[in-house]
């Protein structure tokens, strides 16, 4: 039996109280790992929202013909070609940053979140509903990396998205990048602050 959908709260819902790092503390490794710049982590956050968003629809559009037996498998094989569509356009237009991802964006694969909406809503939903469902987690996802990659980048760094932004008289006064900010322990420091903040806002979510 579907459930009925409310579009804008598949939206809006990752990007809070349901959001797939802060809440649900999944897909953080690649969080904690491709967050040292902006762009790497603006370029994983958008990888990340396709595959979830397509893979989703493809998922749900196929759900009354997939045997249970084998659906963790086809849901493997459904994310992996999109995973390889993605990295393969990234290698052919962005070689650079394809390169700055390493591998990360082939561990797309085996993230949890697009697995968990595989199983959590796009197997008893309509198609539509599920490609939402899958673009608001990805926003969800994307939304932190890229929270992290500005301030890793802006304090680790001075600059964002490659562009100096401190002032160089700063520096010429004594001003120092913080390099502790370009070291993985500061994204996880970062992201334990993110969730302090969210639930000391969010009440109901000191339980979850």
């Amino acid at each position: 039996m579907e459930q009925k959908t409310n579009y804008l709260k598949l939206i809006t819902s990752p990007l809070g109280k349901e959001n797939p790092i802060t809440v649900q503390v999944l897909g953080i490794c690649s969080a904690l790992a491709v967050t040292v710049q902006l762009e790497p982590a603006l370029v994983m956050a958008l990888s990340v929202i396709v595959v979830t968003g397509f893979s989703g629809l493809i998922i749900s559009a196929m759900r009354n013909s997939i045997p249970l037996r084998v659906r963790i498998v086809v849901q493997l094989m459904v994310v992996s070609a999109l995973v390889i569509l993605v990295d393969q356009l990234l290698q052919a237009f962005a070689y650079q940053m394809s390169k700055k991802l390493s591998v990360f964006v082939g561990l797309i694969i085996t993230n949890c979140i697009v697995m968990g909406r595989f199983e959590a809503f796009a197997m008893m939903n309509r198609p539509w509903a599920a490609f939402i469902d899958g673009v608001g987690n990805g926003f969800g996802y994307g939304l932190i990396l890229i929270v992290l990659g500005f301030f890793r980048e802006l304090f680790g760094s001075g600059t964002l998205l490659g562009i100096q932004v401190v002032p160089q008289s700063w520096y010429e006064s004594g001003y120092e990048n913080n390099g502790l900010f370009i070291l993985p322990p500061m994204a996880l420091i970062l992201a334990g602050i993110i969730i302090w903040i969210q639930r000391s806002r969010n009440r109901s979510l000191i339980e979850t």
